[in-house]
């Protein structure tokens, strides 16, 4: 009871987590609720802003409940969260409207304009991120484009973990991960006016807030958000990087060895690696992200799938469904619990699977908001555990493709989210990108990540390196080795994945074309024998 105890924030797109910690890394205790978004016809994905500061507090009092002693106890509180999207705020700090999230797809349009313009190219040089519908420098180009009233209202341009300090601290700053990816130079961390006028903003360059270090600057916590969660007023809150980073942090991208990787297979799939700003690898495609990391000098390049374990969950929906037609109820988890044995059923490289899931298409390592998902090589004595070997494998494939498109692959591949529990599952992504695998211990990597920074912040370590030391590297499993004749295989896969993916969007096109276009239903005369 008398060790002090630092809480990381994470407010995820679904869920939002609130997590206590020991100072030296130990996980103590942990409160989630959902929350929602809205999704409409028009591509639009929408969040609330203020449930999303009610579900932040109803999960720190959740946590509160949970940890005797908690408001003595508590000495430093951190926020991550989702990246990308706009949260707009007015001068009085109230919600403009809701907040676009990294989701939303309407300002695929203006990706097209932009990414035409003569000055593209030395956009992406500078902050190291390709145009994709999810970034707020985009969907503030197409506000302004098609709803400039929402910026007339506007005084503040936040991202989800900006609008939660502002909240917790009454401050309103971002840091220098999403400021220098989106509007910035991620040699310097700061804003960049010849990308923000690339972005045709530069009129709306006053929105964009103060950029803070949160291992450096904290405010402290507000009286009135500590009587709303139970904190003590006064302690010191570290906003910390965008909850993407943070994760990688947390998990292990960054424990001092050269040429290790680290990728989060969650519904979306993230594929990193810590490298020195000096060494970054900008791809012709300009896709990707490099994202800085709390630690001089050094950034994260960054792929991501925007559907990665989200490929599996729709296949056993789609059992689970079939088996409800047919009055056999089976859970999610129960179908879950049967994905290793499946895997083990069936021979490796039988199909090819394009993993192409989501309805917003894909962002790495290629943008297309067409991109749809598909099987090749089916045949009739294929079954479901064929399908399932065949997109568990689409996933490695996927991983592959972005780690190319950062410069090739890696010889250590840390990994995290609950998906790489599986053996098979980790053994097949092993092969796919050529590396041997560790899986991260730490359960709750991205508010770890955020911990982190407040416990450098407070002085608890002097550098990030020394934190790392003590709450990442003793997490990291056992190195299990690649299977190299499996890698072989996967090499063949790979090359016939990828010449087909270089095909694949004419076919995606006409496939869109076909369903805006409404159907014809047509009369059949009988006595027409033809």
């Amino acid at each position: 009871m008398t060790h002090n105890l630092i809480v990381g924030i994470d407010a995820g797109t679904s869920v939002v987590k609130a997590v206590a910690f020991s100072l030296d890394g130990k996980q103590v205790a942990v409160a989630s609720v959902r929350n929602t978004y809205s999704a409409g016809l028009d591509s639009s994905a929408t969040q609330s802003l203020s449930q999303t500061w009610e579900d932040c507090v109803a999960a720190l009092k959740a946590l509160g409940e949970k940890v005797e002693d908690f408001h003595r106890r508590v000495i430093a509180l951190a926020v991550t969260g989702q990246g990308d999207g706009t949260w707009l705020i007015d001068d009085a700090g109230l919600p403009v409207c809701d907040a676009w999230l990294w989701l939303d797809g309407r300002s695929s349009p203006t990706v097209d304009i932009l990414n035409a313009q003569a000055s593209e190219r030395q956009r992406f040089e500078k902050t190291g991120t390709g145009l994709n519908t999810c970034q707020q420098g985009v969907q503030l180009a197409h506000m302004a484009s098609h709803y400039p009233h929402l910026l007339e209202k506007a005084k503040t341009a936040f991202h989800c973990k900006d609008w939660l300090y502002f909240n917790l601290t009454t401050v309103r700053a971002t840091d220098p991960s999403e400021a220098s990816f989106t509007f910035g130079n991620f040699r310097t961390r700061q804003y960049d006016d010849q990308v923000i006028d690339s972005l045709g903003l530069i009129d709306y360059r006053n929105l964009l807030p103060e950029i803070i270090d949160g291992c450096e600057t904290t405010h402290p916590l507000s009286k009135e958000a500590a009587d709303l969660t139970g904190l003590k007023a006064g302690i010191p809150v570290s906003l910390a990087y965008v909850d993407m980073v943070m994760t990688a942090l947390g998990a292990g991208v960054h424990t001092g060895q050269d040429n290790v990787a680290c990728s989060v297979i969650g519904s979306t799939g993230v594929h990193m690696r810590s490298v020195s700003s000096d060494d970054v690898y900008l791809n012709e495609q300009s896709t990707g992200y490099v994202i800085a990391l709390p630690i001089p000098g050094r950034v994260t390049q960054v792929q991501t799938n925007m559907a990665s374990a989200l490929n599996l969950d729709w296949l056993l929906n789609v059992a689970s469904d079939l088996l409800k037609d047919f009055g056999c109820e089976s859970s999610p988890h129960q179908l879950v619990n049967k994905v290793e044995d499946w895997l083990q059923q069936v021979d490796e490289g039988q199909l090819l699977y394009h993993p192409y899931i989501s309805d917003a298409g894909e962002r790495g390592p290629f943008v297309n908001g067409r991109a749809r998902a598909g099987f090749t090589g089916l045949t009739y004595h294929h079954r479901f555990p064929d399908l399932v070997r065949a997109v568990v494998e689409g996933l490695g494939m996927a991983m592959r493709d972005c780690y190319e498109a950062m410069g090739g692959t890696t010889q250590e591949l840390r990994l995290s989210g609950g998906a790489v529990r599986s053996t098979t599952l980790r053994k097949i992504l092993s092969a796919s990108v050529g590396a041997d695998v560790r899986v991260s211990g730490r359960e709750e990597a991205g508010a770890a990540g955020a911990a982190m920074m407040a416990a450098v912040a407070i002085g608890q370590y002097q550098t990030m390196d020394d934190c790392i030391a003590e709450w990442v590297t003793p997490l990291l499993g056992q190195v299990e080795k690649t299977d190299r004749a499996l890698c072989d295989r996967y090499d063949v896969l790979f090359n016939a994945f990828y010449q087909q993916r270089l095909t694949l969007p004419d076919t995606w096109l006409a496939m869109e074309q076909l369903r805006e276009q409404p159907a014809k239903h047509f009369q059949v005369d009988p006595s027409d024998k033809s």
